[in-house]
């Protein structure tokens, strides 16, 4: 049975969560799956991620979009957002980071929230090459 391990970053009462999901396919994909809790005393907007991929042979992968799937999110206090999504992974593990960029609508202050840093394991099971 998959149990996914959880790790979780707060910064400025933000707490975004991520942990790998799983994933039925037999491709260079790793799911993740993400939540994004505003437990601040101001309204947010989440304006898009900023998502850097890098595999265990050194390879990097970056990812950056506006808004999630095209939309601005807005949250309010002790409102969260959940998502799950794919990244590339050529290699048996890699390390997913990043940043989300926010608004807090009393500063009205855009800000870089830290994702915390995530080990994917890739789907694929090679074999053992026998000599």
């Amino acid at each position: 049975m998959f149990e996914p391990d959880f790790v979780t970053l707060d910064t400025d009462n933000i707490v975004i969560s991520a942990c790998q999901a799983l994933h039925e396919d037999d491709g260079d994909l790793c799911g993740y799956y993400m939540r994004i809790e505003n437990n601040s005393n101001d309204k947010i907007q989440i304006l898009g991620k900023d998502l850097s991929l890098t595999d265990d042979k050194g390879n990097s992968y970056l990812q950056s979009e506006q808004g999630f799937k095209g939309e601005i999110l807005e949250l309010n206090q002790g409102e969260y957002f959940e998502f799950e999504d794919l990244m590339p992974v050529h290699s048996a593990s890699a390390v997913l980071y990043g940043t989300c960029r926010i608004v807090k609508e009393k500063l009205n202050q855009v800000k870089d929230i830290k994702i915390p840093a995530l080990e994917l394991f890739s789907n694929k099971i090679k074999p053992y090459a026998l000599n």
